[in-house]
Formats: structure tokens, C-alpha cells, sequence
């Protein structure tokens, strides 16, 4: 990925690129931010954060929600201030000039995307054996669904080499069906409420945390685990140099897209656990599908919706390891990981040997977590996703504030200092182990930062050898 001064920029020797077509408004871009953050978090893991603090599963939500408009803020500074494509890596590098924390950043951000589709992957299969069974939810534990789980890898492989049409129209139509899914759970579960049916409405507000743990950490822990909702957030400024206007609409169509993703996220919790015991959310992975059968028995509804639970956490998997595919191929193009990497099919112009590596770690993760048929594959590597996001969080949020020193010559959105450290802070406490995180979420992310660690110095130690220059990552001013 090339990280560059100003729009069409290059480095010494390199041919002026143009610049990429402008075409989203403010209306397609609140639809990208809206279908990118809506999908398999809502999908999956409302069950799991309801399993961390009993029926107050709202909560957690909000907080994360709010924790995430501080950073938002950051961000709608540096994307204002640089409208480029990049999002993080690009905030970094502009702010530190480091090509190793660069490459952190980058790799950190391509792993997010890979433990959010090896989420989707797992929340596919099961929504998939609900579906084609009527609506009768398999065993946890069924070989099943780890074959379907592989199966659907490989598939979104396929079709990540053959060539994915990113059109706003496509994206358009999947945010809408994401949000039909939703409305009609929304719909039909306080149709249920307001009918008085709701045997656990006084759960909305009790808290109940597993194995007698302090209400402080288990609210932090779910709202760790809730912050995979966010997992879309970061490759909204990726768009920056393709939309029209962005210095003008980005602040306005960003915080309106976290507030109304934030209120469908909240109603859906509050419902869920309103309808639905708790224990029960906790040990499913399909909690939407429970609430509209339990809501509506009779209503056809209730056989739609594993699919429209398909098509959605689909629709995330595809997106994320076309993300995960494509900064792997663009790091090992920059000379920061092994050439190979960089390798493009000549027929099918895709880079072929970045969608075949992170399919490969996708796959190895789902083993991995799976061989334990006492954890949860959802849980366990959504909750990774969160811990990777929240660390470019902490990262983005410290990179504002050093940017303060390097002015530039147009208007942008400006934060205030104290937000920015706010951001920094709350994103930094909860990466942290004592928050109630599984210790497990820190082995896989270390094995996969170790993974890259590596990789870059396998290939600093190469261009060394054959006196090649460091990384070409393009100087930023």
C-alpha cells in the first residue's frame, strides 16, 4: 500500500498514478459506513456479550459505541486533514515516519480483517445447517461445522481470485438486506413486548456475571467483545479519495452512521434478552434467530432469517479478506514482506498469492479454535478482531495529537486535545489482560503479529544481504 503526501503524489523515479474516481456522496457513503459496521457482530454476538453481564447486554453496546465516537473524532481530523486512501498506517506514518510501526499498523489492521472473516466463517456454517434444517440449531460440537466453515473459506477464496465487482450498487443492495434482517427482528420482537409477552423484561437491567466476577470487569470484558461491531469502522477513511467532497460530508456521514448503528445494535440487545433467557443467548450462536422464534413461532419469519443471517456475515467475510488480501500484497509490493507475496494472477489480474496466504491463516485459526469443543470459536475470535481494532484505536488517537505539530494549508475538522486523549486512553484500558479478556485472544493475536514480525524480517534481512534499499514505503512531508 503506498503512503503518499498529498493525492497523486509520488516518489523520486516514480510515473504519476491517477487519482481514484470520486463517486460516493454523502447518501452511499452513509450506506457503506452503515453495511460495513452491521453484519456478523450483531448476527453472532449478542448472545456472547449477553453470556458476559446477564440482560443489561445494552450496555456494553453503548459504551462501545461511545468509546468509539471519541475515536471518531480523531479520525475525522486526519481524514479531513489527509483525504487519502491508507486509514491508519497512513495517520501512523505520517505522524511517526517509522516503516516499522507502519508495518505493525498495517499487518495489525490485515489481521483484524482475517479473525473477522474466520468469525464469519464460523457464524456462516451454523446459520446455514440452522436454515437448511428449518430451524433447528446443530450441535456445537458437530464436525459439520467446521467442514461447512472450511468450505465457505475456500469458496470466498474462489471468488476473491476470480475478481469481486466492489460497486456502491452492490453495496447498497447488501446493507439493505442486513437491514431488512434487522427491522423485522426489531419489529416483531417489540410487537411481542409491547403485547406484554415479555417474561424477562425486568432481565434488561440485571446484571448477571459468570463465575461471581467483579460487574466492572465483566462489563469491560463485554465491551471488548463488543467492539467487533466496530471491525468496519477503520475501512470507512480507506474511502476518503473516493468520495466527493470529503473535508465537507466526512464528519457529518460518519458520526450519523456510528449513531444509528449504535441505536439498532442497543434495540436489538434490549429485545433479545427481553424475549430470550439469557443462559440461552449466551450458549447460542444464532441469538437472532431464537428471539423471532420465540417471538413469532408461526411466523415465516423465523425460516427467512438464518439466511439473511447467511447473506450478511457473508458479506463481511468476503469484504474483510479482500482487505486482508490486498494490504499483504501491497506490503510485500512495497518491499516490507517477502516479493512473493506480491505475486499477480496475469489472467484474472488479482494477487493471487496474498488471497491464498491469508486464507491459509483463516483456515489455520478455525482449526485451531475449534480443536477446543469447550470454547467458543465465536466468541474467542471475535474478541481477537476487538483487541487487534482496539490497538489501532489507541495508536490513531496518539497520532492526531503529535500531528498537531505539522499544520496544512486547507480547512478540516479539529478535535479537542482532551477527547483525543480520552480516545487514547479508554481504547488502551481495554486491550489490557485485567479487563476480563480471554488470555487467549493475546496468544492468537501474538502468534499473528509474530507471524509478521518475521515475514519483515526475513525480508529486511534479504534486501541487507543484496545491499536492496529498505521498504519503499513513499516518504510522507
Amino acid at each position: 500500500m503506498t503512503v503518499s503526501a498529498e493525492p497523486g503524489a509520488s516518489g523520486a523515479g516514480t510515473p504519476q498514478q491517477p487519482e481514484l474516481k470520486r463517486v460516493l456522496g454523502w447518501k452511499l457513503l452513509l450506506l457503506f459506513i452503515i453495511g460495513d459496521i452491521l453484519g456478523t457482530g450483531v448476527y453472532a454476538l449478542t448472545g456472547q456479550v449477553a453470556g458476559e453481564v446477564g440482560g443489561a447486554a445494552w450496555l456494553p453496546f453503548l459504551i462501545a459505541f461511545a468509546v468509539a465516537t471519541l475515536t471518531a473524532f480523531s479520525y475525522l481530523e486526519l481524514v479531513t486533514k489527509y483525504p487519502q486512501a491508507a486509514g491508519a498506517a497512513l495517520y501512523v506514518h505520517k505522524a511517526f515516519g517509522i516503516h516499522f510501526i507502519t508495518f505493525i499498523v498495517l499487518f495489525t489492521v490485515m489481521c483484524s480483517g482475517i479473525t473477522s472473516a474466520t468469525t464469519a466463517s464460523r457464524a456462516f456454517a451454523v446459520n446455514m445447517l440452522t436454515a437448511f434444517s428449518g430451524g433447528d440449531k446443530p450441535d456445537t460440537s458437530s464436525p459439520a461445522l467446521l467442514f461447512f466453515a472450511i468450505a465457505f473459506l475456500l469458496v470466498v477464496m474462489f471468488i476473491n481470485f476470480r475478481g469481486v465487482a466492489e460497486g456502491v450498487g452492490t453495496n447498497v443492495v447488501l446493507t439493505l438486506v442486513e437491514l431488512s434482517g434487522l427491522l423485522m427482528v426489531i419489529f416483531i420482537g417489540y410487537w411481542f413486548i409491547v403485547g406484554g409477552n415479555a417474561e424477562h423484561w425486568d432481565a434488561v437491567v440485571a446484571f448477571e456475571t459468570p463465575d461471581d466476577k467483579n460487574v466492572f470487569i465483566a462489563i469491560t470484558a463485554a465491551t471488548s467483545l463488543a467492539f467487533f461491531a466496530l471491525v468496519g469502522f477503520e475501512d470507512s477513511v480507506n474511502m476518503a479519495e473516493e468520495c466527493k467532497e470529503p473535508i465537507r460530508i466526512f464528519p457529518k456521514v460518519m458520526l450519523s452512521g456510528l449513531a444509528i448503528t449504535a441505536v439498532v445494535y442497543v434495540l436489538i440487545s434490549i429485545c433479545a434478552v427481553a424475549i430470550v433467557p439469557v443462559g440461552v443467548l449466551a450458549e447460542s450462536e444464532t441469538p437472532l434467530v431464537d428471539v423471532v422464534q420465540a417471538a413469532a413461532p408461526d411466523f415465516p419469519i423465523g425460516d427467512l432469517l438464518p439466511w439473511i443471517s447467511m447473506f450478511a456475515v457473508a458479506n463481511t467475510a468476503l469484504i474483510n479478506m479482500m482487505m486482508a488480501s490486498r494490504l499483504l500484497y501491497g506490503m510485500a509490493k512495497q518491499g516490507v514482506l517477502p516479493s512473493f507475496l506480491a505475486y499477480v494472477h496475469p489472467g484474472r489480474r488479482t494477487p493471487v498469492a496474498g488471497i491464498i496466504f491469508t486464507t491459509v491463516i483463516a483456515l489455520c485459526l478455525l482449526v485451531y479454535v475449534s480443536a477446543d469443543p469447550d470454547s467458543s470459536v465465536v466468541g474467542l475470535l471475535g474478541g481477537t478482531t476487538a483487541l487487534l481494532l482496539l490497538a489501532v484505536f489507541t495508536v490513531v488517537n496518539i497520532s492526531v495529537l503529535v500531528l498537531r505539530r505539522k499544520p496544512v494549508q486547507h480547512e478540516h475538522f479539529r478535535t479537542r486535545v482532551p477527547v483525543a486523549v480520552l480516545g487514547a486512553v479508554t481504547c488502551g484500558y481495554l486491550t489490557l489482560p485485567f479487563t476480563g479478556r480471554d488470555p487467549e485472544q493475546y496468544v492468537i493475536a501474538g502468534w499473528l503479529l509474530l507471524l509478521g514480525v518475521i515475514l519483515w524480517a526475513l525480508t529486511y534481512w534479504h534486501h541487507k544481504r543484496r545491499q536492496i534499499p529498505e521498504g519503499h514505503l513513499e516518504e510522507v512531508n
